[in-house]
């Protein structure tokens, strides 16, 4: 009964504000009429600059946030993007007709106003009206006058009113420019080329993951929106460009949780000439430099835990970090045999008959026992090929790759190879992927023969590294779901039966 009420209210105080408008059309004022307002400071600049601008006149504009109304004068507070700053409002200085007028705006509408800055009696500092004008008409009440945006998933769908009502998730959107805009200075200081390729591709590849389909009508082709940067810029290197990095958006048709959002952003990058101990080098500079440059500090608070990103992280292959856990030597198991048999021994079910191997039951340990200790920053490299199609085959066991992937806090933010060039072996391991795909595995690559046939080309040794963007911003950011730094992270319908 009370969410009919609450609708019935709603309505209602939205007829209110309808009528409001009507009235002030009649009137000759619409204010949805304005195409523009000269701005002189924002909030911020007048707060800050208090000795330089008292006295001063100056023009401002935001939405009216709070009203106090005291008979010939009041106060209102207007909420810019920069934050809130108080205005006096009175009849002696409008008018009776403007003073009338302005009484009857509501909270969220959107003002200008134009007046001297001052400080009340109470030292607030404020802006006394000379003239105000209704520069949008809030035709509908926000949720904090209402009944509170509080419920996580209704500030999700209405981002535009979240923003509005709780100032804390402004921040974080800031913060996120600054780590991304921070992040790309570093590499190009470094030499790296920021390229874009295509979204849309005829063959879903570079990643594990089950992709999006759509259909091309022209060409009256599937196609399949990118699950991963990799190959294309792999391909530049081959073309002759030394550095280069995408950032930007992938997409992958799988569960969705406080981690995964069906599109995320993801940086990639390559360098001609490097591998991934260079990587991981790298890694270490952006996420300790990004810190220390957008926070002030490379020790931070991550849910509670406090996390130490200043450089010199640990570096462990997996297979050690798993004897360190659980005391199992997988370098005294050879065989796909007596891996499995370990396994289930231990009560670790392995998904499908083609993940039967000594490889990937490696991978099924560390996921078990090894990732949820890894808090401080850990560099785990050295992985089994069968979970490595991309990844060059180490010169001490041609059984692991040059690959690591990085965890904080017992999650995974970086994955990072020394490149496979071999087009022989490259050629191989996507027919095995092929074999997978036909088995059922639909996160299974596909065939890529013009990339084979680039390898054939001829690309140098290369190293390479992605990282999620949007992990990385949680953590800096201290948020605990994926949505919290998505402006508009993917909600199913409401009204979707």
């Amino acid at each position: 009964m009370e969410n009919v009420n609450d609708e019935i209210d709603m309505n209602h105080l939205i007829k209110i504000r309808r009528e409001k408008l009507e009235e002030l059309q009649s009137k000759g004022e619409n204010p949805f009429d304005v195409t523009k307002y000269e701005r002189t400071h924002n909030s911020k600049q007048i707060i800050d600059n208090y000795d330089d601008l008292e006295g001063k006149d100056v023009s401002i504009a935001g939405r009216i946030m709070a009203k106090r109304i005291m008979g010939k004068a009041s106060f209102c507070h207007i909420q810019d993007m920069q934050g809130k700053i108080q205005s006096y409002v009175s009849l002696n200085d409008l008018g009776e007709e403007k003073y009338k007028e302005f009484k009857t705006y509501d909270i969220g509408d959107i003002v200008g106003i134009k007046g001297f800055v001052f400080k009340t009696r109470t030292g607030e500092i404020s802006v006394h009206a000379k003239e105000i004008k209704l520069l949008s008409k809030s035709l509908r009440p926000l949720p904090e006058k209402f009944h509170g945006l509080k419920d996580m998933d209704l500030r999700y769908r209405q981002r535009y009113t979240d923003l509005i009502v709780n100032p804390e998730v402004k921040n974080t959107f800031l913060l996120r420019s600054k780590i991304i805009k921070k992040i790309r200075n570093i590499l190009e200081e470094k030499g790296y080329l920021e390229v874009e390729t295509p979204i849309l591709n005829t063959i879903s590849g570079g990643a594990t993951a089950r992709p999006f389909i759509t259909h091309h009508n022209t060409l009256d082709i599937n196609m399949y929106l990118r699950i991963a940067l990799e190959l294309n810029l792999k391909r530049l290197i081959v073309g002759g460009f030394d550095k280069v990095f995408e950032m930007g958006r992938v997409f992958r048709n799988e569960g969705m949780d406080i981690r995964h959002n069906p599109e995320f952003t993801m940086l990639e990058l390559y360098a001609a000439y490097e591998d991934y101990h260079d990587m991981m080098d790298l890694t270490e500079e952006i996420f300790s430099r990004t810190a220390n440059e957008v926070l002030g500090t490379t020790k931070i608070n991550y849910q509670g835990q406090e996390i130490d990103l200043t450089p010199n992280w640990k570096r462990i292959s997996m297979i050690d970090s798993i004897k360190e856990v659980t005391g199992i030597d997988f370098n005294t198991i050879n065989t796909d045999e007596e891996a499995v048999k370990l396994a289930k021994e231990r009560k670790i079910e392995i998904p499908d008959k083609t993940k039967e191997t000594r490889g990937d039951v490696i991978s099924l340990f560390f996921d078990e026992y090894v990732e949820k200790t890894l808090i401080q920053p850990t560099f785990i490299y050295d992985y089994p090929v069968e979970i490595s199609p991309l990844a060059k085959k180490s010169s001490k066991d041609s059984r692991l790759t040059e690959r690591f992937e990085v965890f904080i806090g017992g999650r995974e933010y970086g994955n990072a190879f020394s490149e496979l060039n071999d087009p022989i072996d490259q050629y191989e391991r996507f027919k095995k992927q092929v074999e997978a795909r036909e088995a059922g595995d639909e996160e299974a690559g596909m065939m890529d023969e013009d990339y084979v046939q680039a390898l054939e080309i001829g690309l140098p040794p290369t190293g390479g590294l992605g990282i999620g963007i949007d992990r990385l911003i949680m953590l800096l950011t201290d948020s605990v779901s994926i949505r919290d730094v998505l402006l508009f992270p993917t909600m199913k319908p409401i009204n979707n039966d």
